[in-house]
């Protein structure tokens, strides 16, 4: 079972009004608890790939008179890179042990399947490989850092 098909399986079950779901497959255990009207939140239990679903709250509206001016170069900045993101959520490692070199940095050309870094889940390292080739001009974590599922991690440029 992967990633996305958990998400869908949470999605499912908070819309659907049962209380509890309990589901065994193979070496992962998920339970999934929902609140019924009247409370808050949503709990979620995964033994394999621990995540939390937090209740999405909407704050009042705020007037933003210089923000869109000012995001709008550093996004058409930032359009023509590429974003490597996180699959799984994780300890970010920019190198394989505290004693070897980091695995790229800044201004570095990558090649499709070359390691980028390491993300620690349950004690296991996982090893990230580009999907593309290009150069790396932004590192957006810091090392030893947590990250989640889908947090953008590098910005690449294909040229």
């Amino acid at each position: 079972m992967d990633l996305k098909e958990i998400q869908n399986l949470i999605k499912f079950v908070s819309n659907s009004g049962v209380a509890e779901v309990k589901l065994e497959t193979g070496e992962i255990k998920i339970t999934i608890r929902t609140t019924l009207e009247g409370n808050s939140s949503d709990v979620t239990y995964v033994q394999q790939a621990p995540m939390q679903q937090a209740p999405i709250q909407q704050a009042a509206p705020v007037q933003q008179a210089s923000t869109p001016i000012d995001a709008a170069p550093a996004a058409d900045e930032n359009s023509k890179y590429v974003t490597i993101k996180s699959p799984i959520i994780g300890t970010f490692y920019r190198k394989p042990s505290p004693d070897k070199p980091m695995f790229t940095e800044v201004g570095n050309v990558i090649s499709k399947g070359d390691v980028l870094c390491v993300i620690e889940a349950m004690k296991l390292f996982n090893e990230i490989e580009s999907e593309i080739s290009g150069k790396i001009v932004k590192i957006l974590v810091d090392d030893m850092s947590p990250v989640e599922f889908d947090q953008p991690l590098f910005l690449v440029d294909p040229s």
